[in-house]
């Protein structure tokens, strides 16, 4: 555990209680309840972050975990080499996906963190992090390292385990998707989008989700953790948001019809972001990722809870189909 005088020291606080709470510790305080959390990345990416945040706060999107400076005016503590961030604790409860009225007020926070987001100049010492422009690219590497998983799995003879024979069976189906997201994706007006976006210095949170979506008493929603922000297309933002949604609510297109209707009410999509926003949808990341990290060992999962993201994944294949299917026609995606 982290030296908590120096945690006090340098943000000027008296800490009462600390509680871990999902990889972040709550600390109770002389100053009121605070988000302590340590950082994985250098000071010069949480200076892009820290600046996004405040740059989001000064434009009006002030439901977020700011952060607080210490006594020299960081956004950040180091406590033998590590880095930690102190921040407000939102309280509230987490967005539930599954109830279609924390869906809209998820949405329209979306659309309105987008159009926050417009403006901003990350000062000279951070780290730009951007992906514009990145994407083809990014589809190509990740349908080759299919290939890559194939023979890993080829290699090894004879003790193939539950995942690797899934594995085989379905590699080709997802590696076909990748191909016809990235043929989608390069049809699309992807590259012109990107400089726009460029040219209006937005960005995007990149991790849209649940849990980083906090829904107050009087319906306010707070937006957190901003560790994987960069400058990125909305759409991405978008279809992230999306797919987690979707694959808890079937693949229903009325749901993914009302997310985009309530996102245009806010902030309308341009008719070339379509296509874009269909190839994000297509490309296989949920599959890559999975497979990406049982071959690379990128996380201790146990063997079972691979085959059970595996199978999940697999048993989604038909709805899915469908799904993409009334999203071309109605959108008229060509």
């Amino acid at each position: 555990m982290m030296r908590e005088f120096e945690i006090e020291r340098q943000f000027d606080i008296k800490i009462e209680s600390i509680k871990p709470n999902k990889g972040v510790y709550q600390l109770k305080t002389n100053k009121g309840v605070r988000c302590l959390k340590k950082i994985s990345y250098g000071t010069q990416k949480l200076l892009f972050v820290y600046g996004a945040k405040e740059h989001l706060y000064n434009n009006g999107f002030k439901n977020i975990d700011r952060y607080y400076l210490n006594t020299e005016g960081k956004a950040y503590a180091l406590v033998n080499e590590d880095i930690y961030t102190l921040s407000e604790w939102i309280e509230g409860r987490e967005c539930d996906f599954y109830n279609d009225e924390d869906l809209i007020l998820a949405t329209k926070a979306l659309a309105n963190f987008h159009i926050a987001s417009k403006g901003y100049e990350p000062s000279e010492n951070s780290k730009l992090k951007s992906d514009l422009g990145r994407w083809p690219h990014l589809m190509e590497k990740r349908i080759k390292s299919f290939d890559k998983m194939k023979e890993m799995v080829r290699k090894k003879k004879n003790h193939k385990g539950e995942f690797d024979l899934s594995y085989i069976k379905s590699v080709d189906y997802y590696k076909t998707l990748g191909k016809k997201a990235l043929e989608i994706l390069g049809d699309s007006n992807y590259y012109n989008l990107c400089k726009d976006t460029e040219e209006e210095k937005s960005f995007c949170h990149h991790d849209f989700t649940y849990h980083n979506i906090i829904l107050g008493e009087d319906n306010s929603v707070s937006v957190i953790d901003f560790d994987y922000c960069k400058r990125e297309l909305r759409t991405f933002d978008l279809a992230n948001f999306m797919i987690k949604v979707l694959k808890r609510r079937e693949w229903d297109f009325d749901i993914a019809k009302a997310i985009i209707d309530n996102y245009n009410e806010v902030s309308p999509l341009r008719e070339d972001e379509y296509k874009v926003l269909y190839a994000f949808l297509i490309f296989p990341q949920r599959y890559w990722r999975i497979c990406n990290r049982y071959y690379y060992n990128e996380v201790n999962w146990v063997q079972n809870t691979f085959n059970k993201k595996m199978e999940e994944l697999i048993a989604e294949q038909d709805k899915f189909e469908v799904f993409m299917k009334s999203f071309k026609e109605y959108f008229e995606i060509n």
